[in-house]
């Protein structure tokens, strides 16, 4: 079972697809989330979930004070779960919060995307090539603000990401098979 650990939507329940995801563990997120709310990362955010699953990585952060959370997913039926916890969270949400699904790739989203970012969670599936997610990572360097957070989370097994120009990493933290990297953007 999947839920929203904290903030106004805290212990709502999250569908997640049958298939072809791996959520990221209450446990996971709690921690991940206790960090970026100490850097005052989360409050007033706009949020980039790419590889969304279920979207509870956007969708904590939106509980948390987050006010825009886009979430990206290939899969139709996991972009599907992605609109209906959306509305879920948007339901109990004390004030308006907008929530995009983008039914397509990563990459897609990110070499069409316009805007601005504060906070993007990058949670591939382990078996993504590091070309690809290296790709990701370089078409995300423009979108970012200046005071940005990057999270990307890996299979503990899986080499630390190719950083593109302009994102340099500042932390990781080992949470058994899962490993989370943090990054932020490099001044100019």
């Amino acid at each position: 079972m999947t839920r929203i650990v904290s903030g106004y939507a805290g212990s709502l329940t999250l569908r997640v697809p049958k298939s072809g995801t791996r959520p990221t563990s209450d446990q996971v997120r709690e921690a991940m989330f206790s960090a970026l709310e100490a850097r005052d990362a989360v409050h007033g955010a706009q949020v980039l979930d790419l590889y969304a699953g279920s979207g509870a990585l956007g969708l904590e952060a939106a509980s948390r004070g987050a006010v825009e959370v886009v979430l990206v997913e290939r899969a139709a039926t996991a972009a599907a779960v992605c609109r209906d916890n959306a509305k879920a969270v948007q339901k109990a949400a004390p004030s308006k919060l907008t929530v995009t699904v983008a039914a397509r790739s990563a990459q897609s989203y990110l070499d069409a995307a316009v805007g601005s970012f504060d906070l993007v969670f990058l949670d591939p599936p382990y078996d993504l090539p590091e070309p690809e997610l290296e790709s990701n990572l370089a078409a995300l360097v423009r979108l970012l603000s200046g005071d940005a957070l990057v999270v990307v989370e890996r299979s503990s097994r899986s080499p630390e990401p190719s950083w593109p120009a302009g994102l340099s990493p500042i932390r990781s933290k080992k949470y058994g098979e899962t490993l989370v990297w943090w990054a932020e953007p490099v001044a100019a």
